[in-house]
């Protein structure tokens, strides 16, 4: 599979990069900075420098070439602004899915958050993420791909340990970045999460269990 990664140098996709390289798959990163394009391929992906805040559907496409499957794990991070937040959290992701429909890839994973499913509707700057967020979601789910939508819950460094929970109704909870990582690779080769909004957090089960009871 050529499997390209939307905000390939973020922490969850240079974990989830090796991840997929190691199983046969080709990794195409997506990286605003070029100055990134050196750790990207330390872990194993082809970057391709494409500033999806400017970029057209178009653009995307034709920079990326080909795709069996799109990730999206961009996003404006915590110190940006409110406009970055629709321009990249929501405007990125609505772009990166159109490019995907043009591509023809198949299989489109969105790594959204929890929250999104009810967003808030002040000012603060996390409701103004969550809604983007919830917008973003909503392109996806409205495109015919084979998407997934994944909400994780609060993100961590720590080790991953490989035992989660996943559900299609809403908890919250902390969570591992390497374990949202080896969760998106167990998705994108996983019929029964086509067309489902899952909710990852830590928990007890292997991710292969919780990936079977979702069936």
């Amino acid at each position: 599979m050529r499997v390209v990664i939307a905000g390939g140098h973020g922490k969850i996709a240079l974990l989830l990069t090796p991840r997929l390289k190691a199983r046969g798959d080709e990794v195409v990163s997506l990286i605003r900075n070029p100055d990134h394009a050196d750790d990207v391929r330390a872990a194993g992906g082809e970057p391709v420098v494409c500033d999806l805040e400017d970029a057209t559907p178009e653009q995307i496409a034709a920079g990326v070439g080909s795709a069996d499957q799109v990730v999206f794990a961009a996003g404006a991070g915590p110190g940006s602004g409110n406009a970055r937040k629709l321009t990249m959290d929501r405007d990125g992701a609505i772009k990166t899915v159109e490019a995907a429909t043009k591509l023809g890839a198949e299989r489109f994973l969105i790594v959204s958050s929890i929250g999104a499913e009810s967003p808030p509707d002040d000012d603060d700057s996390f409701s103004v993420y969550l809604r983007a967020k919830a917008e973003a979601d909503a392109a996806v789910m409205a495109s015919d791909r084979r998407w997934t939508v994944l909400r994780p819950g609060a993100p961590t460094d720590d080790p991953g340990t490989g035992r989660v929970r996943l559900s299609e109704e809403p908890f919250r909870g902390r969570v591992p970045r390497d374990d949202v990582a080896a969760c998106i690779a167990a998705l994108l080769a996983a019929p029964v999460a086509v067309g489902k909004v899952l909710y990852l957090n830590g928990g007890d089960q292997s991710i292969e269990l919780a990936l079977r009871e979702l069936s």
